[in-house]
């Protein structure tokens, strides 16, 4: 009898064990569901993934020509023209800074090379060499003055635009005697300079469509910014000096150095960006460029970079770069009035902040 009744109770045992593992596997894969959506919802560029497929569709169904292969092609190079720049200013941004010279300072790389070049005789490369010296000074200073004197990178880099833009004037009128840098099309060198910074890229067998290098360019950097943010010590310098200086300085995080660099980083960009616009367009107004530093900004900011410091990526600066593009295209190819133009992109400033403001408390929630 105590042996029938030991037997009819493992199978009762085995019903037990069998429904707790049924129950923990029903629970690890919500759970594991329940963190896949977490980590989704968590990243920086969400909203700004589902905002751009808004707008490309939304372009796309009012504008036929928006649906072409050339119209891809320029709105590529449309966004590049921010993008390149943006990827610098977004890990400033996350590093706890803004450059509000980053504009005008495209402007001065350009001055620079132009003059050296045309006007005082030196040969491309030279001027170029000065060039990119001059262009990583601009950012070392802007950091250096920032982190020895303790006044907020805004005020700097707004001092530093309006020393830049009067320079860029100011020096361009003593030697040129116009606002326009030299032309330096027929300069030796100049040729391969625009096969370097400013080629045209045949796409498919029509030769009306072509993709500028500048785009690829782009894409390089943002996948060279991606992967040190998310893969290398100096990235998690980064997003440490950017969220709490205080603490990162505690556990051994050279904040300056951090700080300083992504400045230099800031004028490297600017030097990149100016040997293609001196390639593409030959000379370059030397009041230009007031103004492009919002532009680089609210790419930023739209790809769901905070602007407090410690949160974004180089991805999401992309596809706010990637959205610009759209709607300066989008509105062209639908006939409407440009004027509208700088109303939406306020409009989209505003709707990035309280989108990634609302996906974190939900994200946070979960």
């Amino acid at each position: 009898m105590l042996g029938n009744s030991q037997a009819s109770t493992k199978p009762l045992f085995k019903l037990i064990k069998e429904t707790q593992l049924s129950l923990l596997k029903a629970n690890n894969s919500q759970e594991s569901e329940r963190s896949l959506i977490k980590r989704i919802l968590s990243r920086p560029e969400f909203s700004a993934v589902i905002a751009a497929v808004v707008i490309y569709v939304f372009f796309w169904s009012v504008a036929a020509p928006f649906r072409t292969l050339a119209a891809t092609m320029t709105i590529l190079y449309q966004g590049s023209t921010i993008g390149l720049m943006a990827v610098s200013v977004a890990l400033l941004m996350i590093g706890g800074e803004f450059d509000l010279s980053a504009g005008v300072a495209v402007v001065s790389v350009a001055v620079v090379t132009s003059i050296t070049t045309h006007s005082l005789g030196l040969p491309l490369i030279v001027g170029m060499m000065l060039s990119i010296i001059s262009a990583m000074a601009i950012g070392v200073w802007n950091g250096w003055l920032m982190t020895k004197t303790g006044i907020p990178s805004f005020l700097i880099t707004l001092s530093a635009l309006f020393m830049l833009f009067g320079l860029n004037l100011g020096f361009t009128r003593l030697f040129t005697k116009s606002v326009a840098t030299p032309n330096l099309s027929g300069t030796p060198g100049h040729d391969l300079l625009r096969k370097i910074f400013a080629t045209e890229i045949q796409i498919g067998r029509g030769p009306e469509v072509t993709l500028n290098i500048l785009v690829i360019y782009w894409l390089m950097f943002v996948g060279i910014a991606t992967y040190v943010l998310l893969r290398t010590r100096f990235g998690n310098w980064i997003y440490a000096s950017g969220g709490n200086p205080n603490s990162a300085r505690a556990v051994g995080v050279p904040v300056t150095k951090v700080k300083i660099g992504l400045f230099a980083f800031v004028g490297f960009s600017a030097w990149f960006y100016s040997m293609h616009q001196i390639a593409n367009y030959n000379s370059i107004q030397a009041g230009s460029g007031y103004g492009n530093e919002f532009l680089y900004i609210i790419a930023a900011v739209v790809g769901g970079c905070a602007l407090t410091g410690g949160y974004g990526s180089a991805i999401g600066s992309a596809i706010g770069a990637l959205i610009y593009g759209m709607t300066v295209q989008g509105i062209v190819y639908a006939g409407w009035d440009p004027s509208w133009f700088r109303f939406f992109l306020g409009f989209m400033l505003l709707l990035a902040v309280v989108l990634n403001l609302n996906v974190k408390k939900f994200s946070a929630r979960r």
